[in-house]
């Protein structure tokens, strides 16, 4: 029983990303975060730092402006290309423009060095409040489904869909293992003021399908002649 709740434990952990080049702030933020009850994720070599962060999952990053090979501000930049995943961007610089740059570059939150442990600690916490308050997720196994954004992601990687696609993954999700016919998918889409026909239909199955499989999700939409679809 230990064994399992230690597990479950684990499993509800949020997991945050430290990208500091300064081994002794890296380690003092990985000490304060884990004490915390945070799972740390932590990167050491920064000459593909993008490439890295797309092999890992987790809820939150910690990243410093001044990195080698890198500006954090450019690096932020391009992870909001594609992930909305929290970022608090950490720094010993004092002037407002790296504040303001930072924050219209997607940063969610700014603190300087020396950082009080508190105030990181409660910043932290608020973002994740703010998100658990603005969910309206759905999961698909490891991937995040968010219906209102129109998007699908898992470790950092954004998939879009149109509208109409989302309706029907929704759809299928929310039935998932169970067969859907036709006539229920072209329903719901018309609930949701979406008017297409028979063949519109069939355009859109093979266009999600499309996206999926460049998602890594192949053969997830299985056909059921005469019958209808099934999401495995």
């Amino acid at each position: 029983m230990i064994k399992k709740a230690n597990y479950e434990r684990r499993q509800t952990m949020k997991k945050i990303l430290i990208i500091e080049d300064e081994k002794i702030i890296r380690n003092e933020l990985k000490s304060l975060l884990e004490n915390s009850g945070y799972e740390v994720l932590i990167i050491e070599k920064f000459d593909n730092v993008k490439e890295n962060i797309k092999n890992m999952k987790f809820d939150l990053i910690l990243m410093d402006i001044n990195l080698p090979n890198k500006n954090g501000e450019i690096l932020l930049k391009e992870i909001r290309k594609e992930s909305n995943v929290p970022i608090i961007m950490v720094t010993s610089r004092v002037g407002e423009v790296d504040e303001v740059l930072s924050i219209s570059y997607g940063a969610d939150d700014y603190i300087t060095k020396p950082y009080n442990p508190t105030i990181l600690l409660l910043r932290i916490q608020n973002i994740f409040k703010r998100m658990e308050n603005n969910r309206d997720d759905l999961f698909y196994d490891d991937i995040v489904v968010n219906p209102k954004k129109g998007i699908l992601e898992k470790n950092g990687k954004v998939l879009e869909l149109t509208k109409n696609e989302m309706i029907i993954f929704t759809y299928l999700l929310n039935n998932r293992g169970r067969i859907v016919n036709r006539d229920d998918l072209m329903t719901d889409l018309w609930n949701n003021n979406e008017f297409i026909n028979d063949n519109a239909l069939t355009v859109n199955i093979s266009r999600l399908r499309n996206k999926l499989q460049d998602f890594g999700l192949e053969n997830k939409i299985e056909t059921r002649k005469g019958q209808g679809y099934k999401l495995l």
